[in-house]
């Protein structure tokens, strides 16, 4: 009989802001990046105030205090967009 490890949420513990991407580290070891376009207040956002962010929780999304917005890593990890942005089109996708 075996059993199944429980997998754990996906926690942030660091992120970078470029001017195209949002970079996020993962406790896991993980690296994920989103398009900033994707977010419509941050692609609109000073960089000054793209790079004003705090982590929520212990690790579950991040906010942007001077944009009010507020990003989870299990919705980046899906690849959800905002409402009415669409995402990129994958590579060789028809």
């Amino acid at each position: 009989m075996s059993t199944l490890e429980r997998v754990s949420e996906p926690l942030a513990v660091g992120l970078v802001v470029t001017e195209n991407d949002l970079i996020v580290s993962l406790a896991d070891g993980r690296s994920l990046s989103v398009p900033i376009a994707w977010y419509p207040r941050l692609a609109n956002a000073t960089p000054e105030q793209r790079q004003n962010w705090k982590i929520l929780g212990p690790g579950v999304g991040f906010h942007w205090p001077d944009v009010d917005e507020d990003l989870s890593v299990e919705g980046m990890l899906l690849g959800a967009p905002a409402p009415g942005v669409r995402s990129r089109p994958q590579q060789g996708a028809v």
